[in-house]
This record gives C-alpha cells, sequence and structure tokens, in this order.
C-alpha cells in the first residue's frame, strides 16, 4: 500500500515505498480504461484512480460502438477494468483533488502517487434545467444525444424542449427519426429564420413555458405547460449545459480556448509538459467510442515521450560511464 509523506524541508509530497507510475490516469471511463489498456499493453506501469461516477451512469444502453451497441455502459466499463487489470494496471477508487508539480497526484484522504505523466479523463456534467419531472426522467425517457437514444424512439410522438441554444438543431436533426417532433420553446427566444427553419423541416412549434413532465407509471406521457395545457408525448429531448470537470487541468495551468474549453493538440497533449487530456473532459460532443479512441491516441503519444525521454537518459548514462572508463584508464 502506498503511503503519503512530506518532505519536512518544504520539498514535494513523495509516494513513499513506491517507484513513480509512468502514468496516472484520472478516470476511468471510456477514453480513461483504454488509454490505460494501449499503455498496460505497451508495458507501461500505470494505475488509473476514478471516483466511480460516469456521466452516462443513467442510461441503460449505449449505442453507435461498433460490436458493443446496446450494451448497458456499466456492462462496459466493468469489462473494461477487467481488461486493464490483466496487463497489470492499477485500478484505485478514489478522487483526486490536485496534482501538483512534478505529477504528484493528491488523493482526498488518501495517499499521494507519483507519475511521470499524466492523463486527465475526468468527463463532463450536465447541468439540468430546474423543471419538474428532468431530473427523474433524464437518461430513460428524457434524452440528449439524438445519435445515441433517437433510434430507440423513432416514429414515436417526440418533444425537444428550448432549454438551450443547441435545442433547435436537435430538434431538426430528431425529424429524421420521426414524422410527429414538438419543439417546445420554454423561455428561448427564437429567431424568425429559427422559426422558418422548424416549420420547413415539419416541426410543430408550441409556445408557452414548461411546468412540468407529465410522468404516470415511470413512464413519460407529456409536457404540461403553465397555462394549464398538456401536450402528449412518449419521449422528450433537451440540450443540457455541459461543464468540463477540468479543475484539475485549469489549476495545473492549461489553457482554455474561446469556446471554454481545455485546448490540446489531436493527441490531447496539452499546453502543460508532461500533461494529456482525453474525453469529455476536452470534447463535449465525444460518444463513448469516441472517448475511447481519444484515449488510444493519447496512449501513443504518451508512450512516445516516455521513449524519449527514457533513451535520453541511457544515452547520458552511457556517455557518463565511458567518461568514467577514460578517466580509469588515466586518459
Amino acid at each position: 500500500m502506498i503511503k503519503a509523506t512530506n518532505d519536512q524541508n518544504g520539498g514535494a509530497p513523495q509516494a513513499a515505498g513506491d517507484e513513480a507510475y509512468d502514468v496516472v490516469v484520472v478516470g476511468a471511463g471510456a477514453a480513461g480504461l483504454n488509454a490505460a489498456l494501449v499503455l498496460g499493453r505497451a508495458r507501461r506501469k500505470v494505475a488509473v484512480i476514478d471516483g466511480g461516477e460516469p456521466r452516462n451512469a443513467p442510461a441503460s444502453h449505449m449505442h453507435g460502438f461498433l460490436s458493443r451497441d446496446g450494451l448497458p455502459p456499466a456492462t462496459l466499463l466493468e469489462l473494461g477494468r477487467a481488461e486493464v487489470a490483466r496487463y497489470g494496471v492499477r485500478l484505485i477508487q478514489g478522487r483526486v483533488e490536485q496534482i501538483d508539480e512534478g505529477y504528484y497526484v493528491r488523493m482526498v484522504g488518501g495517499p499521494v502517487i507519483r507519475a511521470r505523466r499524466v492523463l486527465v479523463a475526468t468527463g463532463l456534467r450536465d447541468e439540468l434545467p430546474d423543471i419538474p419531472g428532468v431530473r427523474e426522467r433524464w437518461g430513460k425517457d428524457l434524452l440528449h444525444c439524438p445519435y445515441c437514444h433517437a433510434y430507440e424512439v423513432r416514429d414515436q410522438p417526440l418533444a425537444v424542449l428550448g432549454t438551450h441554444q443547441g435545442a433547435v438543431h436537435q430538434a431538426l436533426l430528431l425529424r429524421a427519426w420521426s414524422d410527429d417532433v414538438v419543439f417546445f420553446p420554454h423561455t428561448l427566444e427564437l429567431t424568425a429564420q429559427d422559426r422558418e427553419r422548424l416549420e420547413a423541416r415539419g416541426l410543430r412549434v408550441v409556445e408557452g413555458e414548461i411546468k412540468r413532465l407529465v410522468v404516470d407509471g415511470d413512464r413519460l406521457h407529456g409536457i404540461e405547460l403553465t397555462d394549464g395545457r398538456a401536450v402528449p408525448r412518449a419521449a422528450a429531448f433537451l440540450f443540457p449545459r455541459m461543464v468540463p470537470r477540468d479543475e484539475l487541468l485549469t489549476r495545473l495551468g492549461c489553457d482554455k480556448g474561446d469556446n471554454g474549453w481545455v485546448v490540446t493538440d489531436r493527441t490531447g497533449r496539452t499546453g502543460v509538459a508532461g500533461v494529456w487530456a482525453a474525453g469529455n473532459v476536452i470534447d463535449p460532443r465525444a460518444q463513448v467510442v469516441t472517448a475511447a479512441g481519444m484515449g488510444s491516441a493519447a496512449a501513443f503519444a504518451m508512450n512516445t515521450d516516455l521513449l524519449d525521454e527514457d533513451v535520453d537518459r541511457a544515452v547520458e548514462q552511457r556517455r557518463a560511464s565511458a567518461a568514467v572508463a577514460v578517466r580509469g584508464d588515466g586518459r
């Protein structure tokens, strides 16, 4: 077991009794686990730390992942953890509160783990509007991603709640899965162009502020407005406010772009040396399969970066040994 100690002279904390991991991955979703899988197979020493709160936990199934379509998200993660463990990857349950300079990973109430490189794959959180019924139905018959869930509610009466600017595009997209899509602007102010596009696409716009989701028998039955009207619907879509869980990255000094998300290159490398990020923490559009691919790309890049460091160190040691040998010969 790793024990955390602190340098009495004010130096960096040390992971007592344990060598540094090549990579510490923070977050055990598809991105983090796929990175750990690639790095474990590359025979790197890897630890994965996770708090056990996946974003897609409310969903019963995931879709769009070749060979895994329809698999429960929890099953994918269970299979993933078993796979990475076969390659010696260490799985640690817990939360990371901070990553200090030099890649000292501090866990809440736990040890400090030293790493040579860090991958942050902490995902994002969905902020939902304060409408009665929304939280209870989220991930069931109140959905977000048409590519992930629309096929399962195809040809049914659908609703789109106008709680976010992205809702208009969401509604236009959903028309491909149902002929009966109603858009509820709620408090969203539609432009003339928005209305024209929705109507041209064959969507009905129902004005009025939403009071609640009508639920009976653990099923959505409709949308009730504050004026008392209720529109029957079998399923609804909502575009949440997506907030990246990027506190660890920003505290390290990683830059954010104009869109409010941490900037990386195509491999997930941030502007801070030795720090990578993958998955929804840097890309809100990443589905499970996309996040897994991002983790793989990051793992390739991190292993190459570690290899360069290993080779440079070996060259320095070889030159130092040669210099000692020369001095020993008196030359």
